[in-house]
């Protein structure tokens, strides 16, 4: 087959699809009946498909066929969208906040202005943070359970800056970490970035498939293995202390680090031992206080074993010199007079009180949730396109996400996150009520 005669056949898709001639989830011929139907080498109407699916006009899915995608969504929909338009109910991403908080703000700037301590702001501060900065993480994370030393923690720009550091840090190009088949596109898109495999561990219904995890460690190497044991992103489940010792057992078996994401763990009232706990010689444990105080505080911290300290400082010198000193200074007075335990406290309620309001507008639709979290994984009925879905929703003035950002996988379930904690109860509900009529549409 000339290559003239390849491409007409993809431009010739590419114009149908775009015009609407081929509507959105719209099932395509099979590779043998595209092959028969021109007279075509199967290896050719694959490659006219897999040209297709480059270009982002349709999705193979195992089993299932080839179908036409929703070309109305924004490019890069989930971690690397746009932010959300005026008028759009954002319930895509999540940035809780609580009323007074800007209050609150405003008085802490006030206090750090009459401080004694405001020139040492204006200067390079240490790389990993100042000592009594590190004390009160190191205290408030004694309060839930985990006791570690003042200088194994850093102090980083947010919870997503320190995961770019232990990556830089412990890992090189190539490396293979196991990660859940669905979990925080942030991760994704960092590992992806630093030229990283990621080698996908299946769920249960309850954590990931820890056996499975073994089978993996023993067929590839393994480098480390990236875990939200406290509160999952997106499927809100919480490891048993039996899950996570298992989990920490396969870890000294294959000598595996072990990357612990707590970003959403403030959530859960007694979680089981944190795995830095269980395994603090492996386990480098990460958050900070986006999601437990604000967004723009931009201030997370990691703890590390002692031997690896250094070599994060030098990664945090390399990529923002130090954490900013204004922010980190605030964060500290708060953490030391109670204030961060205090509002995480109200944001626990705060969650419960729209997984409530979950529960009332979307009666009757398989949601998977824990009861104290900011989201909802919603999957969609075997005949439902999730990317329909997510673009019929938006034509309703809401921005939700499909599974594709989350999944490591090649298999990307239909289903949808609704993040919850971005927008005021009233419009959650109506917000809610518009996602059940339209995921009730299409099923």
């Amino acid at each position: 087959m000339s290559r003239s005669r390849y491409k007409s056949l993809v431009d010739g898709f590419a114009a149908d699809i775009r015009s609407g001639r081929l509507s959105p989830g719209t099932r395509l011929p099979t590779h043998r009946q595209l092959a028969a139907s021109e007279g075509l080498a199967l290896v050719t109407a694959s490659r006219v498909y897999a040209e297709l699916e480059a270009m982002g006009l349709v999705s193979g899915e195992t089993g299932r066929g080839t179908f036409v995608r929703e070309t109305s969504l924004p490019p890069g929909h989930g971690i690397d969208q746009p932010d959300v338009i005026a008028g759009m109910l954002d319930l895509n991403y999540n940035y809780p906040s609580l009323p007074g908080q800007a209050e609150l703000l405003r008085t802490a700037l006030r206090q750090l202005a009459l401080s004694g301590d405001l020139e040492s702001l204006l200067r390079y501060q240490p790389h990993g943070g100042r000592l009594h900065e590190r004390a009160s993480v190191a205290r408030h994370l004694a309060r839930s359970g985990l006791n570690v030393p003042a200088e194994q923690v850093l102090i980083v720009n947010g919870a997503q800056h320190g995961l770019s550091v232990v990556l830089m840090a412990l890992l090189q190009p190539g490396d293979v970490i196991a990660v859940d088949a669905l979990t925080y596109p942030g991760f994704k898109a960092l590992a992806l970035a630093l030229h990283l495999e990621l080698l996908p561990i299946p769920s249960t219904e309850s954590g990931p498939d820890l056996d499975a995890l073994a089978r993996l460690c023993r067929r590839r190497s393994v480098r480390a293995v990236y875990s939200m044991p406290t509160l999952h992103n997106p499927l809100g489940w919480v490891m048993s202390l039996e899950q996570r010792q298992h989990l920490v057992a396969i870890a000294r078996a294959h000598d595996l680090h072990i990357i612990e994401d707590a970003a959403y763990a403030f959530l859960v009232d007694n979680p089981p031992t944190s795995l830095a706990d269980l395994a603090p010689e492996r386990t480098v444990y990460v958050s900070g206080f986006s999601k437990s105080v604000a967004a723009g505080l931009r201030v997370g911290f990691i703890v590390a074993p002692a031997e690896k300290v250094s070599v994060l400082e030098r990664i945090i010198r390399v990529t923002a010199w130090n954490a900013p000193g204004v922010m980190t200074a605030i964060t500290s007075a708060w953490l030391d007079d109670g204030t961060v335990t205090r509002l995480e406290s109200q944001k626990r309620k705060d969650a419960q009180a729209r997984q409530l309001i979950a529960d009332e507008q979307l009666a009757g639709l398989h949601r998977i949730r824990h009861p104290s979290s900011y989201f909802v994984w919603l999957p969609l009925s075997e005949d439902a396109r999730a990317d329909q879905v997510v673009a019929a929703l938006a034509r309703e003035q809401v921005s939700v996400s499909t599974a594709q950002p989350f999944a490591t996988s090649a298999h990307v379930p239909h289903a949808i996150r609704l993040a919850l904690g971005s927008v005021g109860m009233t419009a959650l509900r109506e917000g809610l009520a518009k996602v059940k009529w339209v995921v009730q549409a299409h099923a």
